[in-house]
């Protein structure tokens, strides 16, 4: 990807990150961030809190950036250990039953004390689960049918370790931080995902006409020289 592309898919996933958390900030994060300055017209305060909440989701992008392009070095070094992709793909889906059990026996299961917890935490793995599902067909589509178990993995096992911090702290409105920080979370490695392609062949067009545009600069030096 040439650095010009880069850039653009940089930001755009930034976009993403900060507008989603910003918007859902506002729902999720009302009674805890919010209420109690729009109620008393502390203007300054709420609009405070709103840009809080953006820059916590350009914080939560670049993060899932990083994991994005981890997962890359690391897909790219399964295949080459278990040498070839059928059996990459058998541990892949070994993985992601792991880290499911593991969100609810660990994560979930000890933080869910009452009724509303329990529905909360099975709603979010729900939103995890189904936004993975979506995702990988939508990629299996796209390119071959093979990338589905890997792209399966990074929306369920990588989303959930960028999702992990948080899910570790004990707090007593940690509950509206771990709902709220999942939504930037799948939507910037969905984007990552099904755009990085489009970025792939657009920096080739790119080089491609750097290469003509160079070509023909010495073709014209060529004919002066003459």
């Amino acid at each position: 990807m040439t650095i010009r592309n880069w850039f653009k898919f940089f930001l755009n996933a930034m976009l993403i990150g900060g507008i989603i958390t910003g918007v859902l900030g506002l729902f999720i994060r009302w009674d805890d961030a919010f209420a109690i300055y729009f109620e008393t017209g502390q203007w300054g305060e709420f609009f405070a809190a709103f840009a809080f909440m953006i820059v916590m989701g350009f914080t939560i992008s670049v993060i899932t950036q990083m994991g994005f392009f981890a997962y890359l070095t690391i897909h790219q070094m399964g295949v080459n250990i278990f040498k070839t992709l059928t059996l990459w793909n058998w541990v892949q889906l070994l993985i992601i039953a792991i880290v499911i059990i593991d969100l609810i026996m660990f994560r979930f299961k000890p933080n869910a004390e009452t009724t509303g917890q329990v529905w909360l935490y099975a709603i979010l793995l729900a939103v995890l689960i189904l936004t993975a599902v979506v995702v990988a067909i939508v990629k299996a589509n796209m390119t071959k049918k093979h990338a589905l178990i890997s792209a399966l993995f990074f929306m369920i096992v990588v989303s959930t370790l960028e999702w992990l911090p948080v899910l570790m702290v004990n707090a007593d409105n940690v509950d509206s931080w771990v709902a709220l920080l999942l939504f930037p979370i799948l939507a910037v490695n969905a984007y990552q995902l099904l755009a990085l392609p489009k970025y792939n062949a657009k920096s080739d067009e790119d080089r491609l006409k750097l290469e003509a545009r160079r070509k023909a600069r010495r073709e014209t030096a060529a004919v002066k020289s003459k």
